[in-house]
């Protein structure tokens, strides 16, 4: 069974929140390891753009691997002010390193009191076995 980082913040959906992101009042976003195994071999990414507004747990981008194609689910609603370029060319980044250059994009959280709704890294791992 994977581990997964203490520090970071999970939804249902298999998505990942660090807080802060890289940019000033952002929350990096990306998907665990548990969604990148199931998905299989990514070979394109699909993401909001900077400047869209999403909302919380509406589809905001797509994930198509050899598998399928998943939706991204937004963790939390804001405004998204970086995306991971380098996915464009390597998106397989996010089977790679999934908790590191393999992040999605970052949002500036409309009510960071979202944040405390999410599941800390031993309630996600529970979540799994239920």
């Amino acid at each position: 069974m994977p581990v997964y980082p203490e520090d970071l913040k999970y939804t249902s959906e298999h998505e990942w929140l660090r807080n802060p992101g890289e940019t000033e009042g952002s929350v990096r976003i990306g998907i665990t390891d548990y969604a990148q195994d199931a998905l299989g071999d990514i070979v394109y990414v699909s993401m909001p753009a900077v400047g869209d507004t999403i909302k919380a747990g509406e589809s905001c981008g797509e994930l198509e691997s050899t598998k399928s194609v998943s939706d991204i689910y937004a963790p939390i609603s804001g405004e998204v002010v970086a995306v991971n370029g380098s996915l464009d060319a390597t998106p397989e980044l996010v089977n790679d390193d999934p908790y590191g250059g393999g992040w999605l994009f970052e949002v500036t959280p409309a009510d960071p009191a979202e944040l405390e709704s999410l599941l800390d890294a031993a309630a996600y791992e529970a979540s799994l076995d239920a």
